[in-house]
């Protein structure tokens, strides 16, 4: 009696032992089977990959938590490539249909992302082929009735007709070569709305993988012994139908536990292929860049109050600190400006009770525009050293003001002494050419050229003997 109690329990920790070893396979293939609507929505990220791709999907599917050792094999062994890559993942003991994925990195890191979706894909692919079969064309032939789904430089897709049903066939275009397509599910499957013109196609491929490492036919990852019985609605694994692996990768530990999924977070929900759940980021969208969020690309923006470069701002006020440089034609008041030299009120007239300095007072800044813009035509004095030309009141020729010596008058001939009691600054220091005053008229004329008589009404000043 007592030995039989043992046998017992020795049974029944075995049972145990093994229930723990393969405890999240089986808590895997507990649940209900998905809906045609549901496993639609499974399958649509994949569904218009080339055949022999979606085969090796598929079948990877069956074991999720050798898509995560895989994946972190990969990601331990970045400069693994071509032949030596399939060798290694072939010593590795990984199923064949990983050691074919390995030479497409981006698609096994997108199957680790979303394990629980690919999880359900392989428990329906091992329990019902036809109803993932069924699933599949039912994407495709939406996909070509939007027309989303055509032949292009990347794929080859074939519209075959097998016993009155139509089959859609997506082949490499170039037989070693195989672009990876990229598209967002809540368009592809949508038909465009009546009178819409698309112009650019909504499926974009990544970069082309090279599969010369993978174009063996006597091994079982040889890219020629995957594809579909469209007609049979059986997957080939190794040029025959896949019904499980005859030696399979055994993970030395377990860590995926599988998770309900939520149905309502992924476009197609009940059918309604134009339904976005929140936060849903489309496959082809690229993902904004750490730290610059919203900015637009290649965009420079000057800092506040300053002018970009190259493109000065007219009329725009100098920062403080720096003469001012009013624009052309705006209107100079009286006021002074900072860090500017003052300007007297009185152009022409010093006030009796502000000394005069030798050579007058201070030259005013070149450039500076006069308080009320010139008469057009009128020219700009050429010669600075004419003293007092421009006294209101006084005319060239008359007493009371001196005449200035002309350039090309002849030597030996005196200019005029200046008058006695006169406010005219000593000639020998002349007084350079002054905006003019408040009045806004400049009464200054043009210097008469040498070697040109003088207009009518204009009189000449008589020789002295």
């Amino acid at each position: 009696m007592l030995n039989n109690l043992r046998s017992i329990l020795t049974s029944l920790l075995v049972v145990l032992m093994l229930l723990q070893g393969t405890g999240p396979l089986v808590w895997a293939q507990v649940g209900a089977a998905p809906t045609p609507e549901e496993l639609d929505q499974l399958l649509a990220p994949v569904a218009l990959y080339p055949d022999a791709l979606l085969s090796q999907i598929t079948t990877a599917s069956t074991n999720p938590q050798e898509v995560l050792d895989v994946n972190a094999w990969l990601q331990a062994n970045p400069g693994l490539t071509g032949t030596a890559l399939t060798d290694a993942a072939e010593k590795q003991g990984f199923d064949p249909a990983f050691i074919a994925l390995v030479n497409f990195p981006t698609v096994l890191a997108m199957m680790a992302e979303h394990i629980d979706d690919y999880a359900a894909v392989g428990q329906a692919f091992s329990t019902d082929q036809d109803a993932v079969t069924a699933s599949i064309q039912r994407l495709r032939a939406q996909a070509y009735d939007s027309g989303a789904l055509r032949t292009s430089e990347q794929q080859k897709v074939e519209v075959q007709q097998s016993a009155g049903q139509t089959i859609y066939v997506i082949q490499p275009a170039t037989p070693t070569v195989v672009y990876v397509p990229q598209y967002d599910p809540t368009v592809v499957y949508v038909r465009p709305a009546p009178g819409v013109v698309v112009t650019t196609s909504p499926i974009t491929f990544s970069v082309g993988i090279g599969i010369g490492a993978l174009i063996i036919d006597n091994r079982p990852w040889g890219w020629g012994g995957w594809g579909w019985n469209w007609g049979a609605r059986r997957a080939y694994y190794n040029h025959s139908y896949w019904n499980g692996w005859g030696n399979p990768y055994r993970p030395p530990h377990y860590s995926y536990h599988p998770r309900p999924i939520v149905w309502a977070n992924r476009p197609g929900y009940r059918g309604n292929w134009g339904y976005r759940p929140p936060h849903y980021r489309p496959p082809t969208s690229p993902a904004p860049r750490p730290g610059r969020p919203g900015n637009p690309p290649g965009g420079h923006h000057p800092a506040p109050g300053k002018p970009a470069p190259g493109k000065p701002t007219p009329g725009r006020p100098s920062m403080p600190g720096k003469p001012g440089t009013p624009s052309p034609g705006t209107p100079t008041p009286g006021a002074e400006r900072p860090n500017k030299p003052a300007t007297p009120n009185q152009p022409n007239q010093p006030r009796p009770d502000q000394p005069t300095r030798p050579g007058g007072n201070k030259p005013a800044v070149p450039n500076q525009p006069t308080g009320q813009p010139g008469k057009p035509g009128a020219p700009q004095q050429p010669d600075s050293n004419q003293p007092g030309s421009n006294q209101p009141g006084s005319k060239p020729g008359r007493s009371g003001g001196s005449r200035p010596t002309r350039p090309n008058q002849p030597s030996g001939q005196p200019a005029k002494p200046q008058q006695p009691g006169s406010n005219q600054p000593d000639s020998n220091h002349p007084k350079p050419a002054r905006p003019a005053g408040p009045g806004g008229k400049q009464p200054a004329r043009p210097t008469q050229p040498s070697g040109q008589k003088n207009q009518p009404g204009t009189l000449e000043e008589p020789k002295s003997d």
